[in-house]
């Protein structure tokens, strides 16, 4: 049973940080491999060409075992999630009249791309509404989403774990309806992966997009995208030198070759060698398999259990555990409760959390503790 790892941080001791769907904090291993890293370049002739691909080789291992995918050569790194959505839109043959799925006020990066397809392909978005706040809330996003794609849906492009408020959507029951229709299904995982289980071989997505600087415990400007089969013959939309086939054999480059790398590599961003971000992010992958994103959620529910119990008996509405995930979930005010109020007491007690739409954004990790959610639900007493 896994126990508190805030000596693992560097957290300051007179802040309760709640707030990891915004930034993880950063593991001080992971510091310290940057900061080492850093320094090479000061002595260039002691980086190698095995240095621009052996790293990324290992950090595409890594990510393709916590996301239980069959061949790392399909993960890409990228710079963002808006990076991969932008080659995922421009690999898919959309026709006039196709319909994108979506969900009311999820992240922009997923929702932007597709957007712009409105006027560029004449394609329509179904933005998939929220339901009233009240029990049984997420069944019924749930059930409208699934209810929503139908013979004329091209994409369904969703989170697993919803940005403002962490509602989780079933993926295996998304994935089952978009097949019916033969529809692309697009994840972004960047508030999940790595905190919460994801397994390739069971949802099958044409494409998973994870931010690296949340829930992957990575530093900010480096990503992970996994892409399905669907995509392995599609054209990136940049030609950097390293995503074509012999690109390994630096004496040869300046024999062009059109031919691109197979799989999801083909989408790696230029520059994809980062010789800081790439092993920073390797040492925090690292920990999160030795952790496990299923202990990751035990140790999150835990934590949080009696707290969420505490709230509900304030009358404030947090989404039955069913359909949330532990280490994400909104707190939803009654009318008597102030939003600007409950942001002041929470600043006064140096609680850190995040604001999205109508939602108190609560997102504990592995650094928190239990005395630390009684602290959060204290400010809510107050009232």
């Amino acid at each position: 049973m896994m126990k508190c790892q805030a000596d693992l941080f560097d957290l300051p001791g007179d802040e309760v940080y709640l707030n990891g769907a915004y930034m993880s904090p950063q593991l001080r291993s992971v510091t310290q491999v940057g900061a080492q890293q850093l320094s090479r370049k000061g002595s260039p002739s002691g980086i190698s060409i095995d240095d621009f691909f052996q790293p990324k080789k290992e950090l595409r291992t890594l990510f393709n075992e916590l996301i239980h995918g069959e061949d790392e050569s399909n993960v890409a790194i990228i710079p963002s999630v808006s990076y991969a959505m932008a080659n995922v839109a421009a690999n898919i043959d959309f026709k006039e009249g196709d319909e994108i799925v979506l969900l009311h006020e999820q992240f922009p990066s997923n929702y932007y791309t597709w957007e712009n397809l409105v006027r560029s392909k004449e394609v329509k978005l179904v933005i998939v509404p929220d339901p009233k706040i009240e029990k049984g809330r997420g069944e019924r996003w749930n059930q409208q989403l699934l209810a929503a794609i139908n013979a004329n849906t091209k994409v369904v492009a969703v989170p697993q774990v919803h940005w403002a408020d962490g509602t989780l959507f079933d993926l295996a029951a998304i994935r089952k309806r978009a097949d019916e229709f033969g529809a692309y299904l697009i994840v972004d995982g960047t508030q999940s992966v790595g905190a919460y289980p994801f397994s390739v071989e069971e949802i099958r997505p044409d494409a998973l997009i994870c931010a690296g600087y949340k829930w992957l415990m990575g530093p900010y400007s480096i990503g992970l995208a996994y892409f399905g089969p669907r995509f392995h013959q599609g054209k990136p939309i940049e030609d950097n030198w390293m995503n074509h086939q012999g690109s390994e054999d630096f004496a040869r480059l300046v024999h062009y070759n059109p031919e691109l790398k197979k799989g999801g590599v083909r989408y790696d961003v230029g520059e994809s060698s980062n010789f800081i971000l790439v092993p920073m992010l390797i040492r925090a992958l690292k920990q999160l398999l030795e952790w496990t994103p299923e202990a990751i959620q035990d140790y999150t529910h835990r934590i949080t259990s009696d707290a969420l119990e505490a709230l509900n008996q304030l009358d404030v509405f947090v989404e039955e555990v069913s359909f949330r995930s532990s280490h994400l979930f909104g707190i939803y005010l009654p009318q008597h409760m102030a939003m600007e109020t409950v942001r002041e007491q929470l600043k006064i007690a140096g609680i850190y959390v995040s604001y999205r739409g109508n939602a108190v954004r609560v997102s504990p990790g592995v650094y928190n503790t239990q005395e630390d959610l009684t602290l959060l639900v204290n400010c809510f007493k107050n009232f």
